[in-house]
């Protein structure tokens, strides 16, 4: 494994020296509009494995993208390669349709500490809900970015993450796309839970297995694939493609929504996400 190697597959060439917020940024950018959130492994009847070396040749050499516990790995190793101060920690979801964040740990984060500030980074959200740049870990505090504005909450020991909602002009038709949802009281959407407890990846290798198997989870119930943009985002999620651009006027993204049939599938992956699968995907 090679941090040269992983710099061409993010496009990045600067100077990457001092383990400052800047590198941090321009990392982080790089990393998720190269590398796409995806699960389509899970739909191709491919296994999904939690070690490095594997993710690693998934993600850099055959050029897929990841879910979580994948993609933000990988920039956990990056990372801690460039002489990042830097942890890994695990995050409960919220769940919209159960009002509930989930019981089980089932998401993973990175802390990242620098000059003593500590810093969110977070690869692996994809869609929406997908930050642009680290986050500092502040309460309270409202951190407007591309995407919207981001923030936390602390509670006793318990941080809650959040965004603002935008309004979305979808000039095709008035269905709402697959990424909104209620946002519960005003117009706030609640992303995760997390606490500052340090983790390790093996604390994640039953959830890895259990995602792969339960047919109740989404990624079992949907293929996804993610990736931001320059401008805003694309997600292909079973044959619907949908394109967002952030904020095209005051507080208002741009949606197009496109079905696509099984045959347009493959181009599409190949031309918006530079994937190509080595085997058939099950939408």
């Amino acid at each position: 494994m090679n941090i040269q190697e992983y710099f061409r597959r993010i496009s990045y060439n600067k100077p990457h020296k001092d383990a400052d917020l800047q590198t941090l940024t321009a990392i982080f950018q790089h990393h998720i509009q190269a590398i796409p959130f995806e699960n389509l492994s899970m739909h191709c009847g491919e296994s999904i494995e939690l070690d490095l070396q594997p993710t690693y040749d998934k993600i850099v050499r055959k050029k897929r993208g990841g879910w979580c516990l994948e993609t933000n790995h990988l920039l956990f190793w990056a990372l801690q390669e460039l002489g990042y101060d830097i942890c890994i920690l695990g995050g409960n979801s919220y769940e919209p349709a159960e009002r509930a964040y989930t019981a089980e740990m089932n998401h993973i984060l990175l802390k990242v500490v620098i000059q003593g500030n500590s810093y969110i980074v977070d690869a692996g959200f994809g869609g929406a809900y997908q930050m642009w740049q680290p986050l500092r870990l502040i309460s309270g505090k409202d951190q407007p970015q591309v995407p919207g504005i981001f923030r936390f909450t602390e509670d006793n020991g318990t941080w809650y993450f959040e965004k603002v909602k935008r309004k979305h002009s979808i000039p095709e038709q008035s269905e709402t796309p697959h990424f909104t949802d209620t946002p519960g009281v005003g117009n706030i959407r609640k992303i995760y839970r997390f606490t500052l407890e340090p983790r390790h990846i093996n604390d994640f290798q039953e959830l890895n297995t259990y995602l792969q198997v339960s047919p109740d989870n989404i990624l079992r119930k949907k293929s996804i694939c993610s990736l931001q943009t320059t401008e805003g985002l694309i997600a292909l999620v079973g044959w619907t493609l949908t394109e967002v651009k952030y904020n095209y006027t005051e507080d208002t993204d741009l949606v197009h929504i496109t079905t696509l049939t099984d045959e347009e599938l493959e181009k599409t992956l190949k031309d918006k996400f530079n994937i190509v699968l080595e085997n058939k995907l099950v939408p």
